[in-house]
């Protein structure tokens, strides 16, 4: 074998490498043909010494390399792509992870509404007696706001200030007045009849104020507490009928839920993106493969106008 035909199937070696990389990394049906006819025509002038070299080393200049160079560009254009991916994706991560060092969690939220439920329901019983009795002493239980502080971002449903305003209103002859709170007098003699038994409903807010709203047991009578100022009202729920009080999830967990599903699809599309061809692209591949394959091929190929124009076409095609 001259030096010549070793020097140029050394070359066609290393090029054909190239390919194969290129092939592994997209795993696409016609870059892999493509590349299997190469080794084809490799094979078929590393074991016919009497055909003319050049036409190997001409092929490759004039298709496998653009073919290559082709290849090459739409890896680093899909590669940014990805980049940007994983870059959503790290920026999703980072917000979950801090939302969910602040949100408390469902289970907390309806765990607390028990207890609070208990601090309220003791707080209306004393808060009678005290009325009862003329008495000075404070009613309410220990640290009876802090619910609503702790919930109401996050589990509390937003109302305008126009009807927020509506629900607080009173008048002084409707009400019972002392040092500590102010409490309907229709409500308090509700909560006698029905011996103090409620149970939390909802929260309502409107910008910084926050009502709780909480429910008779077994009736469709209602009543809101307001703690700012320990006022206690009748509620009428059918202000509210047009809103939606069935999810309990807080706005932080349903954004989470949202993040998250949001980064498991962009996590499932990271391979689409990473192997991606567009057709246009794959139909010229395409095409130059059943020109290769063809068995009069390489009898043209010393000839300028070989393929390599579509291919270097295909070069310039903007695929940003």
């Amino acid at each position: 074998m001259d030096e010549y035909l070793l020097s140029v199937l050394n070359e066609s070696n290393r090029v054909i490498s190239k390919l194969q990389i290129l092939s592994n990394y997209f795993e696409d049906d016609v870059v892999y043909k493509i590349y299997l006819r190469t080794q084809v025509i490799h094979k078929l002038f590393e074991t016919n010494t009497e055909l003319n070299a050049s036409k190997l080393e001409l092929f490759h200049l004039q298709f496998t390399q653009s073919v290559i160079d082709l290849l090459k560009r739409i890896k680093k254009n899909n590669e940014k792509n990805v980049s940007l991916v994983y870059n959503e994706i790290q920026l999703n991560n980072d917000l979950v992870g801090k939302m969910n060092e602040s949100v408390h969690t469902e289970k907390n939220f309806n765990l607390d509404k028990q207890r609070q439920t208990l601090k309220i329901n003791t707080s209306l019983r004393r808060l009678y007696q005290v009325l009862s009795e003329d008495s000075t002493d404070f009613p309410f239980s220990k640290n009876i706001s802090s619910f609503s502080a702790r919930y109401a971002k996050d589990f509390f449903y937003d109302i305008s200030p126009v009807l927020f305003d509506e629900l607080v209103i009173y008048t002084n002859e409707e009400v019972y007045t002392n040092s500590y709170a102010i409490i309907e007098r229709k409500l308090l003699g509700k909560l006698c009849k029905y011996d103090f038994k409620t149970d939390f409903y909802c929260g309502l807010k409107a910008g910084n104020v926050i009502v709780e709203v909480y429910k008779f047991l077994n009736t469709d009578s209602y009543y809101l507490f307001l703690p700012s100022r320990n006022l206690f009202l009748l509620f009428d729920p059918a202000k509210i009928s047009t809103m939606d009080l069935e999810t309990t999830v807080s706005k932080k967990s349903a954004i989470m839920q949202e993040l998250r599903y949001k980064t498991d699809r962009l996590e499932s599309s990271i391979l689409g993106l990473k192997t991606f061809i567009p057709l246009d692209i794959r139909n010229l591949l395409q095409e130059s493969y059943n020109k290769i394959s063809d068995i009069s091929f390489l009898d043209n190929i010393s000839s300028a106008d070989v393929q390599a124009n579509i291919l270097k076409t295909m070069l310039n095609t903007d695929m940003m």
